[in-house]
């Protein structure tokens, strides 16, 4: 039998109360003497698939109930006693009272089939929860009876009658106390042990895969909690591609200058896209080159200048890396360099003509990435093609003819899409873009006409009288970079800062080898870490996308985990409090296969 993986468990790392103690190899943990509402967080439950999770109450105060479910994994380390229960995805369940807490509602009566609180009692429940991410519904039972919220029955199995059916992104799985001066000490049983530490006879059941040993028989369709039944894409799965794992799509390389012609190799493969930064001792432009627009030809992430051709600047992508000439932005003899790469299809473009305007697309869905060149004619609220079967969910516009249209500097415009399953789909249509090359915060430029909602084969410029100068001015030319998450690979989405140095988990599904991190509430930097610069925990070389600056290590503490990253610092371009940040991250290792859980 294949192997079950590593099953989740409680994480000490996301522990929001000081007096939890842990044991049973963080399958156990007891909550005391907190007269708060207080939590600790096990493991996060992914975006998509159907989980199955079981918890024993070993033990409780009398009077001081245990409350298990899921919260935002992104919560405020400083919970209090007025955010806990009705934070934005929070759901929890009290079976010593019967009760149902879910978000801001709290202390609803729940009853199973005999029409009565079910597990009313110190100690001894049995609760479980079922979760289908793809529907976004959450089941819970006591003593194996799911629960009745009013509608019926809970039926995870086929669907039905859940106890909430609207679930939010970056959900742990929890266990809390209500304000109290008593002690909770709860177990719990992802697929690894079904007599829970010994506190039971072990029921034996298995998921639908064969996979955990479950006192209760999981629904069907539902899974354990473990890497071996992680979501992955079968693109970039190493179990299934000899050639497009993540690590031969996104690499990071750094390299020292010699003044002359440089040959970076290490890159694993031949990029289509390679944007250089140096990193000290001088200052100089973010370089971004693609294998759409063809070697020599140069934008700036953080200017608003129109490309440049540079001879002596990327002369050729090579199989393992890229040639360099003498340019110093990128060979400076002598100085350090960063570059990060992203595999496409080689170089090898397409004509498409699925929009209003034609355009030349090189796209990958396996990278998640499509590199689109186009001619403006002027209009507005044309539509462009893409090249990619989903819809990409951020899109990034560069004027390449012009650095100002009409006296309108043309700067780098990255657009948020707000269509049904995008990350970024609670956006207002009157707030979804940023720019690339400055530190202003969410504004902007689709403001007058409604959403930005690319679809499966195009993206539309908006209808305002000001969107042609940033999208399709009469023959200007464009580039736009097209990105959609990848299961195990790449994902993008927003993160809460708590402003403190123990700050949020972000979960992504596999260990980020590069992420940036923007405020969209404030202005902040582009902020870039990856792990070719910082080889070790806490990482802390930053690098900004719309600044010519070096290399600093000061307020850029991160933890760049198996399965996400968490800010180690209050900094306000990493994690000030109640701000929101807008995130990207690719990674080398999904989830899957790494070690750890």
């Amino acid at each position: 039998m294949a192997s079950s993986g590593n099953f989740g468990t409680w994480n000490p790392l996301a522990d929001y109360s000081s007096g939890t103690t842990f044991s049973n190899g963080n399958c156990t943990t007891a909550i005391s003497q907190q007269n708060q509402y207080r939590a600790c967080l096990g493991s996060a439950i992914p975006d998509s698939g159907k989980w199955y999770i079981e918890f024993f109450i070993d033990y409780q105060t009398s009077g001081f109930p245990s409350l298990m479910g899921v919260l935002d994994g992104t919560i405020n380390s400083s919970l209090s006693s007025g955010n806990y229960l009705s934070n934005t995805g929070s759901f929890h369940i009290e079976p010593m009272y019967g009760k149902l807490y879910s978000e801001s509602t709290t202390g609803t009566s729940y009853t199973g089939n005999s029409g009565s609180p079910a597990a009313v009692g110190d100690a001894d429940a049995k609760v479980a929860i079922a979760i289908d991410r793809d529907a976004n519904k959450l089941w819970f039972a006591v003593n194996n009876t799911w629960i009745n919220v009013g509608s019926g029955v809970g039926d995870p199995a086929n669907g039905n009658n859940p106890a909430v059916s609207s679930l939010e992104q970056n959900l742990s799985i929890s266990h809390g106390i209500r304000q109290a001066t008593g002690t909770s000490k709860v177990v719990i049983n992802c697929g690894q042990d079904s007599t829970f530490g010994g506190l039971e006879t072990a029921g034996g059941n298995a998921d639908g895969n064969g996979f955990g040993d479950f006192f209760y028989a999981p629904p069907t369709g539902f899974l354990a909690l473990t890497t071996a039944n992680l979501p992955i894409s079968a693109d970039i799965d190493p179990a299934q591609t000899d050639d497009d794992y993540p690590s031969k799509l996104f690499n990071v390389v750094t390299y020292t200058g010699n003044g002359s012609t440089i040959n970076v190799t290490g890159v694993g493969f031949k990029p289509d896209l390679v944007w250089i930064k140096m990193r000290s001792p001088h200052s100089y432009n973010n370089m971004m080159f693609d294998s759409n627009r063809g070697v020599h030809k140069s934008i700036n992430s953080d200017r608003s200048n129109l490309e440049y051709d540079l001879t002596n600047a990327l002369t050729s992508f090579d199989s393992d890396g890229f040639t360099y000439g003498n340019e110093p932005s990128g060979n400076d003899s002598g100085d350090s360099f960063v570059a990060w790469c992203w595999k496409v299809n080689g170089g090898t473009t397409a004509s498409n003509t699925s929009g209003d305007i034609n355009s030349t697309t090189q796209a990958s869905d396996k990278t998640g990435l499509s590199i689109v060149t186009y001619t403006g004619n002027g209009s507005q609220g044309q539509s462009i093609g893409h090249g990619l079967t989903k819809a990409p969910e951020m899109v990034w516009f560069k004027n390449r003819s012009n650095s100002s249209v009409g006296g309108i500097a043309m700067d780098w415009i990255v657009a948020l899409s707000t269509s049904t399953g995008s990350p970024f789909s609670s956006l207002s249509g009157s707030s979804q873009t940023l720019e690339l090359n400055t530190s202003d915060a969410l504004g902007g430029f689709y403001r007058t006409e409604g959403n930005f909602t690319p679809t499966t084969s195009t993206f539309s410029v908006p209808n305002n009288g000001n969107a042609p100068y940033w999208f399709n001015a009469s023959s200007n030319n464009y580039v736009a970079y097209c990105w959609h998450s990848v299961e195990g690979f790449s994902k993008f989405g927003f993160y809460e800062g708590n402003g403190n140095a123990d700050g949020p988990f972000v979960y992504t599904g596999f260990r980020p080898r590069m992420m940036f991190v923007k405020s969209i509430d404030s202005s902040d930097d582009w902020i870039v870490i990856d792990t070719a610069r910082s080889t070790f925990n806490v990482t802390n070389a930053g690098l900004s996308w719309n600044l010519s600056n070096v290399e600093t290590t000061s307020n850029r503490e991160c933890d760049i985990l198996s399965n996400g990253f968490k800010p180690r610092t209050s900094n306000t371009n990493l994690n000030k409090s109640s701000t929101t940040y807008l995130y990207g991250a690719w990674g080398d290792v999904p989830f899957k296969y790494n070690n750890t859980f």
